[in-house]
């Protein structure tokens, strides 16, 4: 698969008695392939991964795949308490068709590289799909440094890309000179996302483009072509939207800007809780006041 462009991790979207909503996950996959996006990433952070049950997992991607058809790849993001769990999630992800993996360190555990590096290796052995790697230090409270992962990149020949969310943008810059350009670099932070480009990135792993496709693919053709000018003016009015991928309850307040929007719900699953009170009025200030298209 080619690793470019904005891909969306999307949202899990949920019916009220908070079983997944297949019917609304594949409207929005087409609604985001339609307005320009590149890809879809499944079971991500964003996409409450950790909250579904192993076949819920598999459900989702089998919704993911068929919703894409062949206009766009589908990446299974492949995290677990176990490497086996990884492992077997890895391998159900190529049987029902997605043509990616994005591989993240296991939940809780956080090591050294000897450890961490055996839990890679063996997600990456597992199919012959085209991997990408997630680096996340602040989420994950494990950092893959550059010189890991030129070594990860020259023992698997199916490793093409990375994630690169440490917030580093001096990250994407080393990356491409231990790897000679080899590897795809994607902009896993929103508001990092301008800066990213500028320094190589080739594509962007995004969370407001669940609700602001138009405009995210937009801002990611003008700063890949070069048109500063309109780029940043973008950016500008973007930001404030942009920095609520950057905070702890990023996924209520992706979802609540989707809601404004017309294009999904705020229901998530506990621990999480929909936001309420002055936490909610705060960001609705901030999502009204950019005034956004409802797209109904």
């Amino acid at each position: 698969m080619k690793w470019q462009g904005v891909v969306p991790a999307i949202t899990t979207a949920f019916n009220p008695d908070l079983s997944i909503d297949h019917e609304f996950v594949s409207r929005h996959i087409k609604w985001l392939l339609h307005n320009g996006c590149t890809g879809i990433v499944a079971l991500g952070s964003l996409g409450e991964g950790a909250t579904l049950r192993p076949e819920e997992k598999v459900e989702l991607l089998r919704t993911c795949v068929s919703a894409a058809g062949s206009t766009a790849p589908v990446v299974a993001a492949i995290s677990a308490l176990s490497t086996a769990e990884a492992v077997r999630l890895a391998r159900q992800a190529a049987e029902v068709g997605c043509q990616g993996l994005m591989v993240l360190p296991p939940y809780v555990y956080s090591t050294d590289w000897r450890e961490m590096k055996a839990h890679v290796d063996a997600i990456l052995r597992a199919t012959p799909l085209s991997c990408m790697l997630y680096n996340n230090p602040i989420a994950y409270k494990t950092d893959f440094l550059p010189e890991q992962i030129a070594q990860l990149a020259d023992q698997h020949a199916n490793l093409h890309a990375v994630k690169e969310s440490s917030g580093d943008v001096r990250r994407v810059t080393a990356l491409r000179s231990l790897t000679g350009g080899r590897l795809a670099l994607f902009v896993g932070v929103d508001d990092l996302i301008v800066e990213g480009i500028q320094a190589g990135a080739v594509g962007w792993i995004a969370g407001l483009v669940n609700a602001l496709p138009c405009e995210s693919v937009s801002l990611f053709n003008l700063a890949s072509q070069g048109d500063w000018a309109k780029a940043f003016e973008l950016y500008d009015w973007f930001l404030p939207l942009l920095r609520m991928d950057t905070v702890p309850k990023f996924v209520q307040l992706i979802k609540l800007v989707q809601a404004e929007v017309g294009m999904g719900a705020t229901r998530v699953r506990p621990p999480r809780l929909e936001l309420e009170g002055a936490e909610l009025q705060e960001a609705l200030t901030i999502i009204r006041n950019s005034k956004l298209e409802v797209r109904n």
